[in-house]
């Protein structure tokens, strides 16, 4: 898992950030970002972090997003399934989007922010009840970015779970 830089940090969505001035080269990302991600925090219906330079604070690098989700039983993959209850409908935290300045690309940024996510996903987890992490990969190679990071590919979709208990394993000593 990425470790935080000391030259960046990933803070709550504020009204400083400049959220017009992002691109990431996925329209329906930076669309989300401009028009509707403040919407979603005062309702509470997402959790939007940015990734932002200390001396540049308000120039948005990189984002995601985290809400509370279920996943049907049926739907979670034999190697995930062992570290979940076996409710009909199981609690989780989803990773909506995560996106990265098309300027920054290639720097780990997204590997930094998922880390973020992981971390903050985890720690909320004993609070509201989230049995794994999940991710909506937008395509293949966003899926491969997920699978390198440990995530478990639901069959034939671009859905991704990473249980708790290897999340455990991953931040904890």
């Amino acid at each position: 898992m990425a470790t935080p830089r000391p030259d960046l940090r990933i803070e709550a969505l504020a009204s400083h950030h400049d959220r017009d001035g992002f691109s990431c080269g996925v329209d329906s990302l930076d669309r989300y970002l401009r028009t509707q991600a403040s919407q979603d925090v005062r309702r509470k219906a997402n959790g939007v972090f940015i990734l932002v330079e200390p001396d540049k604070p308000d120039v948005v690098l990189g984002y995601y997003t985290l809400c509370a989700t279920g996943v049907a039983q049926g739907d979670v993959p034999a190697a995930a399934r062992k570290h979940i209850p076996r409710y009909p409908l199981v609690s989780a935290t989803l990773v909506g989007r995560l996106a990265v300045s098309e300027a920054r690309q290639g720097e780990r940024l997204g590997a930094m922010l998922l880390a973020d996510a992981v971390r903050r996903a985890y720690a909320s987890a004993a609070t509201v009840g989230s049995s794994m992490l999940v991710v909506d990969a937008i395509n293949e190679r966003a899926a491969a970015f997920y699978e390198g990071n440990g995530f478990v590919r639901l069959p034939d979709s671009l859905r991704l779970v990473l249980p708790m208990q290897a999340i455990q394993r991953l931040v904890e000593p």
